[in-house]
């Protein structure tokens, strides 16, 4: 008998759970942004300012006895 009374009680939704996965979500999309623009920033960087050629860099210094 007592099977039949929770059987028709009826169940309130818990709110916080909808409020948990609303701010998960909300954190999800602003480190996403945050990550886009990062990335479009440092395109338009190198774009703007080109990495100078490998050639035009000073060679290290040849090896020598001491680090041996």
């Amino acid at each position: 008998m007592t099977d039949d009374r929770r059987k028709k009680a009826p169940k309130r939704k818990n709110p916080t759970f909808a409020i948990s996965i609303l701010i998960v979500v909300v954190v999800l999309l602003v480190i996403g942004t945050l990550f886009f623009n990062a990335i479009r920033d440092k395109r338009e960087y190198e774009r703007e300012n080109p990495p100078e050629a490998a050639s035009a860099t000073v060679p290290a210094a040849p090896a020598t006895a001491a680090s041996q």
